[in-house]
């Protein structure tokens, strides 16, 4: 049985097939996938936050994405990824609390959508697939042998982006 390797919240797993990375309880945050095909490696990062720069102070990069990303891209590529040949893959981002005075500081998941989105077209990584926003909490999953990125939420059921 191929090994389950567990993703905590702002944090991160690289790992190579057989291996399946796994990150549970997505509500606002994203959880983004980097994926060699060829290589059949790969790396799965859970964000809480977009920007590292307009938060107090953590000792935790995996937690942003502007820092987090580079840090998984770093450690995919010592793996033996080949950049040229990476695709990304995001879910989460959900807007969870309905404020009736929401301000653009409270819209967490878009922000996070967002910025993690600009981040990999600066960076020239393809997002190939995405499930972002509702008001649902999702788990996802990316099986290194096939590529596979597994969305599964109580709603929505299960599908693969």
């Amino acid at each position: 049985m191929p090994e389950l390797i567990r993703v905590g919240m702002a944090d991160y797993k690289v790992g190579k097939a057989p291996a399946t990375l796994i990150s549970y309880g997505l509500g606002s945050c994203i959880g983004v996938s980097l994926y060699d095909p060829q290589l059949k490696v790969g790396g799965l990062l859970h964000i809480m936050l977009p920007d590292s720069t307009q938060a107090r102070a953590s000792d935790n990069p995996a937690k942003f994405a502007d820092t987090g990303l580079p840090l998984m891209l770093n450690d995919v590529l010592k793996l033996g990824a080949v950049r040229s040949r990476l695709v990304a893959k995001i879910a989460g981002g959900a807007q969870m609390f309905a404020f009736a005075n929401a301000t653009d500081i409270m819209r967490v998941g878009a922000r996070n959508a967002e910025a993690i989105t600009n981040l990999l077209k600066e960076m020239k990584i393809p997002l190939v697939a995405q499930d972002v926003g509702g008001t649902y909490g999702r788990t996802v999953s990316i099986d290194l042998n096939s590529g596979d990125y597994t969305v599964r939420t109580i709603a929505k059921g299960e599908k693969q982006i």
